[in-house]
């Protein structure tokens, strides 16, 4: 080859530069959008803290709701809170993981066990106010027993069987087939081998699901409003499953929409405040088996 004359151009490092090119600009976009993303929630957070928290005390905590004079509390509506959230998780969390775990280990895969799959992964993403419609159909009309926290509660729980029964499905799917089969090997039975290998190891998404579902029921107001109405006994600690249950979120809705009280505005930043505060709790409490079950696995 003469000293003129130019080198011909590999087009497999040219295609390889381009890759690596593509490769960097999407990893800068992935870092950005991320970042922004992160920053906006903080953001978020730090704004409606911000507002309410200074504000806090413990009158306003356990003090009774008022309807027209100021300096009205929070405590009835934050009790109907955790109580139904209780109610809720009790009795979706049974239910949810073993529709998951029939549906990994158990279900024979045809056209009928296809569609329930559809069926669960439709109602999963279903609107929160039909299955409020749904209480009502039963609690109120069929049964009679009004606007309770039973009705509320049972309702939330429907809302979280479908995510539920879901994430325990995958999660059990996830674990790999080895250590399933060396359970058997070693003499283990059906129930054995999912008891002491498959929700261990699946523990962190079940887990992780619990503690989404947890966090909508906690902030939930479209399902409560309709099956348990806006309004509350009036007493701090009332256990009967048949008084009104509107929980914190439906407190926040109607001092922002009905109430007639001076200082609603106040009302509406440390509630608000105080919603973002226990589902902020309720995802850190549940990350503690995580990370109990992380030592454990090691």
């Amino acid at each position: 080859m003469s000293a003129g004359t130019k080198a011909p151009v590999n087009p497999f490092r040219l295609h390889k530069s381009l890759n690596h090119f593509y490769n960097r600009a999407f990893t800068v976009l992935v870092w950005l959008v991320g970042i922004i993303t992160i920053l906006f929630i903080c953001g978020l957070l730090f704004l409606i803290l911000q507002k309410g928290l200074p504000k806090l005390d413990f009158a306003f905590l356990y003090g009774l709701p008022s309807e027209i004079d100021e300096g009205g509390g929070i405590g009835p509506a934050l009790f109907n809170s955790f109580y139904v959230l209780i109610i809720a998780l009790v009795i979706s969390i049974p239910l949810g993981m073993a529709a998951g775990i029939y549906l990994a280990e158990f279900a024979p895969n045809n056209k009928f066990i296809a569609f329930i799959r559809i069926c669960v992964e439709g109602l999963a993403s279903v609107p929160s106010i039909i299955f409020g419609l749904f209480g009502i159909a039963i609690f109120v009309e069929a049964m009679g027993v009004g606007l309770t926290i039973l009705g509320g509660a049972v309702s939330l729980a429907f809302l979280n069987l479908p995510v539920l029964t879901r994430v325990t499905e995958e999660a059990i799917r996830a674990v790999p087939v080895e250590m399933k089969n060396a359970s058997f090997a070693l003499g283990g039975t059906h129930l054995q081998t999912i008891r002491r290998v498959l929700i261990p190891v699946a523990l962190n998404g079940i887990i992780t699901g619990i503690c989404l579902v947890a966090g909508r029921a906690f902030g939930e107001s479209a399902v409560i409003i309709l099956t348990a109405g806006v309004s509350t006994s009036g007493e701090n600690w009332d256990f009967s499953l048949f008084s009104p249950g509107a929980t914190l979120a439906v407190h926040l809705w109607y001092v922002q929409s009905e109430a007639i009280v001076p200082d609603a505005q106040e009302i509406a930043e440390k509630a608000a405040a105080v919603l973002v505060f226990v589902v902020l709790l309720i995802n850190l409490v549940f990350r503690i088996p995580l990370w109990i079950n992380s030592r454990k696995m090691r």
